[in-house]
């Protein structure tokens, strides 16, 4: 297995230099995001052509993270998708991590409490992304797929995560098209931004009908170590939710964050 993760570094060249390798690790990198992002497994050279990279190169990489059980084949026409290895790199990151591993604890047991789909958030990048969800176990079921992007000005996490940033810096960081909908309607910036400003300061946000007409979100932030905002803790509920209920699981979902929070924000 170390000579296949030496290799898959070093792919593109049998000696190279600081600039190569670097590229090489790029490449590897770009390869995994490719497959997280499409979701499903992949063609080699219909990844070559994502990443921007000579197919040779790109089954060099492959045939090494092939090897290092980082990927497997599936099928036998030539689709790769992430192996097992990567499943106990997970594993590894949430059974060392004593915070997540409660934060998971703590989705289990609201969504057994309250019969609602719950979701743990956070960004990537400059895009909003369900980190694990509990799906409501009702027949009127809504959930977002983990790990998938989403753009800021959807999401009521969105409005908490970015909560440290003035107007400015927003304007800079959230690009110009993230304002559109799915159904075509606009987000204001001006208006996204008091509404940023409106969750800082009441210590939650929620949202209706935006990514999508038929739910009601609402976030309370996980503050971590320091007091910064990089996770929040989410309620997705049918937009015709009653007042009271969304009160009560409001109420629950504001103490069960700040139960999760490492520092006071």
């Amino acid at each position: 297995m170390s000579d296949g993760v030496t290799e898959l570094i070093e792919a593109g060249g049998t000696a190279p230099q600081n600039g190569e390798r670097r590229r090489g690790i790029d490449r590897v990198i770009m390869l995994l995001e490719a497959l997280l992002r499409h979701r499903a497994p992949m063609r080699v050279g219909d990844i070559a052509k994502m990443i921007g990279a000579p197919r040779s190169t790109t089954y060099e990489i492959v045939n090494s993270l092939l090897e290092a059980e980082m990927l497997e084949n599936v099928g036998t026409e030539g689709y790769v998708y992430f192996g097992r290895a990567m499943h106990l790199f997970g594993w590894a990151y949430s059974h060392h991590n004593a915070h997540y591993r409660r934060i998971l604890e703590t989705l289990d047991r609201m969504a057994a409490e309250t019969g609602e789909t719950v979701q743990l958030c956070g960004l990537r990048g400059n895009k909003y992304v369900v980190l694990d969800c509990r799906d409501s176990p009702g027949p009127f079921r809504i959930s977002s797929d983990v790990g998938v992007e989403v753009s800021i000005p959807w999401t009521a996490s969105g409005r908490l995560l970015v909560g440290h940033m003035g107007e400015e810096e927003l304007k800079n960081f959230i690009p110009a098209g993230d304002y559109k909908l799915p159904d075509g309607r606009i987000i204001a910036p001006e208006e996204f931004f008091a509404d940023v400003a409106l969750a800082r300061r009441q210590g939650f946000s929620e949202t209706a009908a935006l990514a999508d007409r038929f739910t009601w979100c609402m976030a309370a932030p996980i503050h971590d170590g320091h007091g910064a905002i990089n996770k929040t803790l989410c309620f997705v509920l049918p937009v015709d939710t009653p007042e009271a209920r969304r009160g009560e699981l409001l109420t629950l979902l504001r103490e069960r964050a700040r139960g999760l929070s490492l520092a006071g924000g």
